[in-house]
């Protein structure tokens, strides 16, 4: 389905930017031993010929967008790769050239590098890090005539800069999805009599397992909706998470998947952006459910499905604006309508009948009889929220991405305990 072969860090797409009078088919004549008016004739040829050139380079450049991208890490991080993969389809298909800076860190770095990139003749300049947004917003402000687009981030409505926009997807549907899958996973587990005394809680309750970067509201929504996919199929299950304090750091990720595989977690789940977790449930035999990246390949025997974020309409929607002149939404959220939130790829660790439970799910989920964080099938403290207790409780459930495109939802829900909270 997609292709996630490593890119060049320079790779760019464009059209040829020579243009001759030779494209013309124009014979250039000597001036010697030509009549004065034939000069003159000769002369206005040479000029019609000119401006036809001109003209025609002109239109070609006047439909020419092009797209600076910025990338915390490179293709190695499953994160950024997909980043990476959804910009080239997208400048691909609309005709946009692209210029792709990788490992570019949350610092002035990445301003300095933004600045190059509208320097250098960037009509877009897009960065895919939570940590990128303040630089980027200074590099708004010396370029207006630039659009500067920044994924995850929420500064844009309160900056209220007409060429800087913030952009996200309603990623926690596909993560509740792909929970249910593992849900389906487990349940099977527990039917086929796979679990032992060491998978379950005290309190009786099936044990999961999740890695996670940071305690930002991203990684909490993220986490939480996935939960609450596993207990639809499951109710009976508590999970541990731990967090790594980094993006992108596969030797904190495996052992942080080995940790909670020998507290006896029975099946897993990520935010961050390597191959360690995945790897270290391979290893041990524990099913995994991945995020940006499927990893049936590299882990045949315990991968189940992923879920990802595509950039690419939001990308191309972006290069539209900019082509036809039209404003970019300061803060855009992409849906399972728009493309924008998938989840596929179902490996042969995945229980029989997850596809056709799965779209089944999708299609409440689209006509609105469900939401996500029902308030019905959580308790924060013991508590059920309500629109008196929560601001963002809209007809029963916390309605997530509605008044800004990232994340807000991070509240700590009953049945989830978190190992450590230093980051």
């Amino acid at each position: 389905m997609f292709c996630w072969a490593p890119f060049c860090t320079d790779y760019r797409i464009g059209a040829d930017m020579e243009t001759s009078l030779r494209s013309t088919g124009a014979v250039l004549l000597t001036k010697k031993g030509i009549s004065s008016n034939m000069k003159k004739i000769v002369s206005l040829l040479l000029v019609l010929v000119m401006v036809v050139s001109l003209g025609a380079f002109s239109a070609a450049a006047e439909g020419t967008v092009k797209v600076g991208l910025i990338t915390l890490h490179d293709e190695n991080s499953t994160y950024d790769n997909n980043f990476i993969v959804a910009t080239q389809e997208a400048c691909a298909k609309m005709g946009a050239e692209l210029v792709i800076k990788t490992g570019v860190s949350e610092g002035e770095d990445c301003y300095e590098v933004a600045c190059d990139l509208a320097d250098d003749g960037c009509d877009i300049v897009f960065a895919d890090s939570f940590g990128h947004e303040d630089y980027m917003i200074r590099a708004a402000k010396e370029y207006p005539e630039v659009q500067f687009l920044h994924a995850t981030g929420y500064q844009a409505q309160i900056v209220n800069l007409d060429n800087f926009h913030d952009a996200f997807a309603s990623i926690y549907e596909g993560r509740y999805l792909a929970g249910v899958a593992a849900g389906l996973k487990l349940q099977e587990m527990i039917d086929n009599g796979v679990l032992t005394d060491a998978n379950y809680d005290e309190n009786g309750n099936v044990k999961v397992g999740y890695v996670g970067a940071y305690t930002y509201a991203e990684v909490i929504s993220g986490y939480t909706s996935w939960f609450l996919g596993v207990r639809s199929v499951v109710p009976n299950t508590s999970m541990k998470v731990t967090f790594t304090g980094s993006w992108y750091d596969e030797t904190a990720e495996k052992e942080g998947a080995n940790t909670l595989i020998a507290d006896g977690a029975a099946l897993l789940s990520q935010h961050a952006d390597s191959m360690g977790a995945p790897t270290a449930c391979e290893t041990a035999g524990v099913p995994d459910v991945t995020y940006n990246v499927p990893t049936g390949d590299a882990c045949p025997n315990t991968y189940v499905i992923y879920s990802r974020i595509n950039w690419a309409p939001y990308v191309e929607y972006a290069i539209q604006c900019v082509t036809d002149g039209t404003a970019i939404d300061t803060d855009w959220v992409g849906t399972f309508a728009t493309d924008s939130v998938q989840v596929g790829s179902i490996g042969a660790a995945a229980a029989a009948g997850t596809e056709e439970a799965l779209e089944e799910v999708k299609a409440k989920l689209l006509s609105g009889e469900l939401h996500v964080f029902d308030c019905s099938t959580f308790t924060v403290n013991g508590e059920t929220l309500t629109a008196e207790t929560n601001e963002h409780v809209v007809d029963g459930y916390f309605a997530e991405s509605t008044t800004q495109s990232a994340p807000y939802f991070d509240l700590q829900i009953d049945g989830i305990s978190l190992l450590n909270t230093v980051f």
